[in-house]
């Protein structure tokens, strides 16, 4: 499994690898390393980890470009040199970036089926990130990219549906594409009632908290949330925002907007958070927010973060977008316009005049995170893996994935 992210905090990577380990499978992993006090060598609970020494920044094409160049590099010697002394079955991908599926070549020469993993549709991310035309000749180049690496894989995982009929409208069939959505992993988010929830806030005399969780890039909208927040606290005086999130450029500016608008105290910066660590935090909030911008990528983005805020029992206030809009009615999410503080500011309030009447919507929620549990998409992402397999040998080794198929 090769991924341009750190483990243990990319929550996709690792759920998949956690899902091949618990089928039997031997698993490496090659990713990043999140900072300098990260081993470079650890096998974790099975799983073979390699940390490659590459700096993650964000900022110009050109800074991505030299990045995504190095990790590339790198992660091809290395499968390279490896798939001499040992033969893979499979090699997993993540993007971004696409083209990673590079450092799949030589295993793929030696017989190994390859999977790319497309988290995000890295047209529209850089359209959003860097402000690009469609027709522009970097978003066409990106698009081309896109289509090579489909080409070079078995088999195409997505997040949802709006990605799924985006990918195949341009690169490849949809019978190559699976969905396998970014579902909680029950294990590490337990399930919690949300009316249990109501009963709980109706009980208690504390502050009203508002959470945001997840990466602090401009696209993800935290400067609306905070917009939003500010109008907020002139009628809810005991309202906290609370953030968790790794630090980056724009996070430092909008908590300096922060400090300067006088919101200080009532603006909670905790950190960037484990999985495990999370879970606590989100427990005591009121509600959650996803407070995009609206752009060409939130528009077919269904964010992971609202299944957290659902499975622990939490309202969530949304962006009306379609790749939300695909799982979720006007019943089971409240929602706002995408980038439109006023109208998130209004949501928040609603949600703390009117706690029973959320919860039920939080309920309904619920319902659609229970249709999509990690579980059912771990058999989805079991179930077409294995079908890479039939066929390929007599031995019933290749064609069932399971504890008896582990090959050493």
């Amino acid at each position: 499994m090769v991924t341009f992210s750190p483990y243990p905090f990319d929550a996709r990577p690792r759920r998949a690898a956690s899902a091949l380990l618990k089928e039997g499978m031997s698993v490496d992993l090659i990713c990043l390393s999140h900072d300098e006090t990260a081993p470079r060598r650890e096998i974790l609970h099975g799983l073979d980890i390699l940390r490659l020494p590459v700096a993650r920044e964000r900022g110009s094409k050109f800074a991505y470009v030299r990045q995504y160049g190095v990790f590339i590099l790198l992660s091809a010697a290395i499968l390279a040199l490896r798939s001499l002394k040992r033969r893979y079955d499979l090699v997993y991908v993540h993007n971004m970036p696409d083209i990673l599926v590079l450092s799949a070549l030589i295993p793929k020469m030696l017989g190994a089926k390859v999977i790319l993993d497309l988290h995000d549709p890295m047209p529209e991310l850089m359209m959003t990130i860097f402000g690009l035309e469609q027709n522009s000749p970097s978003v066409r180049l990106i698009s081309q990219l896109e289509k090579w690496s489909i080409a070079r894989a078995n088999l195409v995982l997505t997040v949802n549906l709006a990605c799924k009929r985006l990918f195949a409208s341009r690169s490849c069939s949809e019978e190559k594409i699976e969905v396998v959505m970014n579902s909680p992993d029950g294990e590490i988010f337990p399930f919690r009632p949300a009316r249990a929830h109501a009963t709980a806030r109706q009980g208690r005399n504390q502050h009203f908290v508002v959470m945001y969780h997840g990466s602090a890039v401009e696209r993800n909208g935290l400067d609306v949330a905070v917009d939003a927040f500010a109008q907020v606290r002139k009628t809810i005086p005991t309202a906290e925002l609370r953030i968790c999130s790794p630090s980056t450029p724009f996070l430092e500016c909008v908590m300096k907007g922060v400090r300067d608008r006088g919101l200080g105290e009532a603006v909670r910066y905790l950190g960037r958070k484990r999985l495990e660590d999370l879970v606590p935090e989100i427990e005591t909030c009121d509600v959650g927010v996803i407070p995009n911008h609206r752009s060409a990528f939130s528009e077919i983005n269904t964010p992971t973060r609202i299944f957290e805020y659902l499975t622990l029992g939490k309202p969530v206030i949304a962006p009306r977008t379609p790749g939300i809009q695909d799982y979720f009615g006007e019943e089971s999410l409240l929602f706002f316009e995408a980038g439109n503080s006023e109208d998130l500011a209004q949501r928040i309030e609603h949600v703390a005049r009117k706690i029973d009447e959320v919860s039920e919507i939080a309920e309904r929620g619920q319902e659609v995170y229970l249709a999509h549990t990690w579980d059912h998409e771990r058999q989805t992402l079991v179930s077409r893996l294995s079908e890479l397999f039939e066929g390929r040998s007599n031995d019933s080794q290749y064609c069932h994935l399971g504890p008896q198929s582990r090959r050493e």
